[in-house]
């Protein structure tokens, strides 16, 4: 798991050490332990490695080929890259190492294009073909490890991370408002657009190959569209999903330095430490807990150490908690955007947390990102496929659903008329539907959901776990996405997985063979902090400070009597805005950080001091 970054002058300008140097710099957290870089003529390649299989000097990057034709900057881990090895070899290539990356510099010389589609892992790369001066960008199915791309007249920036292509560039940025928009629709992007102007991410499941003269193609390899096939038994699958289950966990526990994994308490994470456990005697685990003293009936569940001590109990592992206060939050917002940069789904200081306590005793934690979204754990969400009966459509539905912090109808209050004369010509609807416009007819609406779920909420899930995770120089794998277990989950009808009161059904019964008895029909808790109570009592006085302060006030983008209202609102207990508070402290502290002071490109500059000073 490393960072990586690059650029390709088009006007065939030499590349400057120093301008790679300065990008490697800014995201050195993704990978503490080397640094290298390649340049050739109009090409520079960036690589930060975090070491994890072969900790020698030979995995050192970016890595080439026998005779430095093709060079690669890697990000990520490719589980099956053995047998892709093995079969390597016997067509004739050779390997100086026993790093997993290696495959793809042979495995683009044997396949091209295709090589990606034989991949099983989580991973985002760049190879520059020096033979068809050929820049080759591409990543995962299911966008675990990101990568973001500027492409401007001159040339195109690539990195892992937004701050290592401004840094490159040594620009300040910009807010996008089409960007803006959707985010305050759905708290998550759905397209390639990121809240930086001009900068875009690559789709998950999708290449980009790029000539030196600026032309590309590009395309999608992998779309998650479900192919429901005749199903056996409940029984029958629920043995297979279970014995398919253990062997992704076997896969991704390929290791050069020690494995743990997060452990919540639910079926997802129990289900990896049990498993793990037969293989890892004594492995670590780790779980945060949240003070909920004081705490509204609904958030009494948000604490799971209990349930994660009984599973730890039965897994024989080394367990670790951690508990958050309120004032946690206020400490560490600014580093954390800082590392998220990214701003997606949910909230997630807690999230950063947990990464800093595994990060203290590990270099790479399982985690059970991925579970919900393929085995159906949301059962609140399906209900709402119930109103279809009334006449709604499917879109309507789930779009109004969807639409998690702003509504539609209430953004021209929320804009100033400055910004809502921008803000009304993007249309989130649009982007939504631009999801499913490729799902064939005829698909139940369960199937429908899990599918809009994968390509978008999933994905949010995933840019968070990467970031803050890396933000601690921590990998953290996601088995549930192993290649072999999704294909399952997508032969399978949605209603069969979902038909149960908890959700999850043939999941709950895969596990229920190996899981404590109290947990096999656990109801889906989420990850989530009792933010709703903080906000109106201990981190009230902080939210008004950064909200309603004079520097966020005269941006010119929100009207305060919104921002006002929305807060006695929550106060008041009227409405539960607790994901809207957290957004736009998010979006006050990214302008901070990303607009405000263009000294914060450097890694080395006051605003980052300040952040981290801030910060835990």
């Amino acid at each position: 798991m490393c960072g990586i970054a690059g650029v390709l002058n088009y006007d065939g300008s030499p590349v400057e050490l120093e301008d790679l140097r300065r990008a490697a710099a800014a995201i050195a957290h993704r990978g503490p332990d080397d640094e290298g870089f390649h340049r050739e003529g109009p090409v520079g390649l960036a690589h930060r490695r975090l070491s994890i299989i072969d900790l020698s000097p030979a995995g050192h990057g970016p890595m080439s080929n026998e005779d430095g034709a093709v060079w690669l900057s890697f990000n990520g881990e490719i589980y099956n890259f053995r047998e892709l090895r093995r079969l390597l070899i016997s067509r004739g290539h050779s390997f100086r190492s026993h790093n997993d990356g290696e495959v793809l510099v042979h495995g683009w010389e044997e396949w091209g294009t295709d090589l990606v589609e034989r991949l099983n892992g989580i991973f985002a790369f760049a190879i520059w073909d020096g033979r068809n001066r050929q820049l080759f960008l591409a990543r995962d199915r299911f966008g675990a490890k990101p990568l973001y791309v500027r492409a401007i007249a001159r040339r195109l920036v690539f990195a892992s991370e937004v701050k290592a292509i401004l840094a490159y560039e040594g620009q300040g940025t910009s807010i996008s408002m089409p960007a803006l928009v959707e985010y305050l629709t759905f708290q998550n992007l759905y397209g390639e657009n990121t809240l930086f102007d001009g900068v875009k991410m690559l789709r998950p499941g999708s290449w980009m190959l790029v000539e030196t003269d600026g032309h590309t193609r590009s395309a999608v390899y992998f779309d998650p569209k479900p192919e429901p096939l005749p199903a056996g038994s409940p029984g029958q699958l629920s043995e297979e999903l279970a014995a398919i289950l253990e062997q992704a966990v076997d896969r991704q526990l390929m290791s050069d330095v020690p494995v743990g994994a997060y452990l919540s308490g639910g079926v997802d994470s129990a289900s990896l430490v049990i498993l793990a456990a037969r293989s890892i005697p004594h492995m670590h685990t780790f779980t945060v807990g949240f003070d909920l003293a004081g705490a509204s009936p609904l958030e009494l569940g948000a604490d799971e150490r209990g349930d994660a001590e009984i599973v730890a109990r039965e897994a024989g592992s080394e367990h670790y908690e951690a508990v958050l206060h309120a004032g946690d939050l206020t400490r560490v917002l600014p580093q954390l955007v800082w590392h998220l940069e990214d701003l997606r789904a949910g909230t997630c200081y807690q999230n950063y947390y947990v990464s800093r306590l595994a990060s203290r005793f590990v270099k790479v934690v399982l985690a059970g990102v991925g579970g919900d979204e393929f085995f159906a754990g949301y059962p609140w969400r399906y209900a709402l496929l119930d109103q279809l009966n009334g006449g709604d459509s499917f879109e309507d539905v789930y779009y109004r659903y969807w639409s998690r912090l702003v509504h539609d109808d209430d953004k021209q209050e929320l804009f100033t008329a400055d910004a809502w004369a921008e803000a009304r010509k993007t249309s989130p609807r649009e982007s939504f539907e631009a999801v499913l416009a490729s799902l064939p007819s005829g698909l139940e609406p369960i199937d429908r959901a899990l599918y809009f779920e994968q390509r978008t909420f999933l994905h949010g899930l995933l840019v968070v776990e990467d970031k803050l995770s890396m933000a601690h120089s921590l990998e953290a794998r996601v088995p549930f996405l192993d290649n072999e277990l999704v294909d399952f989950s997508l032969r399978l009808p949605g209603s069969l997985k979902n038909s149960s009161p908890e959700g999850k059904r043939l999941l709950r019964d895969a596990s229920a063979t190996f899981l404590p008895a109290a947990l096999h029909r656990k109801r889906k808790q989420g990850f989530s902090p009792p933010d709703r109570t903080w906000y109106q009592g201990r981190n009230l006085r902080y939210v008004r400070e950064i909200l309603l302060d004079a520097t966020t006030l005269s941006r010119g983008i929100f009207r305060p009597a919104f921002t006002e209202r929305m807060i006695r609102e929550h106060t008041e207990g009227q409405s539960d805005h607790r994901l809207l508070i957290w957004s736009l402290l998010c979006l006050e502290w990214w302008q901070r950080l990303f607009v405000d002071n263009k000294a914060v490109l450097s890694v080395q500059s006051p605003a980052v001091r300040t952040a981290r000073a801030d910060g835990a």
